[in-house]
């Protein structure tokens, strides 16, 4: 599929929700590990019936897109298949998400550095926890890795010292 495919595939699935889009675009990204993120921001009248509660309602929508995405690749066995790496932002919500879990990561990244410890973050989705190690991770004197289970998996900060 196509972004622009992908860009009708995301009006038509909000619109059926009787909310009107005002406009999407798209815009690709290189990440700090070079997996381009496709990201397609999207403007509504009434953002918060998709950013209420967290923003539940934008992460079902991002994952119901990505399933269809994936419905329509090649099979997980072949070579050829990759997740799609897309994220839907309405109103801005997701990116004022990542600059705050980033805020979050640079403060207990100087926590750890301080206190040459380890330092636990609370817990966090997945998406964050992706988030705090991706933005870590050309920090040659820490490590990040994630521990703990379900709803208490969190992103720990490992001091390494200077290296």
């Amino acid at each position: 599929m196509d972004n622009q495919e992908i860009q009708n595939l995301i009006k038509e699935l909000i619109e059926k929700t009787t909310i009107p889009v005002r406009e999407i675009t798209f815009s690709e990204q290189e990440s700090q590990d070079k997996s381009g993120m496709t990201t397609f921001s999207v403007e509504v009248n009434e953002p918060h019936f998709f950013i209420g509660r967290g923003g539940e309602a934008l992460s079902a929508i991002n994952h119901l897109v990505r399933r269809m995405i994936e419905a329509q690749m090649p099979t997980r066995d072949s070579e050829s298949f990759e997740n799609p790496k897309i994220l839907i932002d309405i109103n801005g919500f997701q990116k004022k998400r990542i600059e705050n879990v980033h805020a979050i990561a640079h403060m207990m990244a100087e926590r750890a550095r301080y206190f040459k410890s380890n330092i636990e973050v609370d817990p966090m989705s997945a998406f964050e926890r992706r988030i705090v190690h991706e933005f870590l991770s050309n920090a040659t004197d820490l490590k990040t890795e994630s521990t703990g289970e379900g709803p208490s998996r969190h992103v720990v900060i490992k001091y390494l010292g200077a290296i």
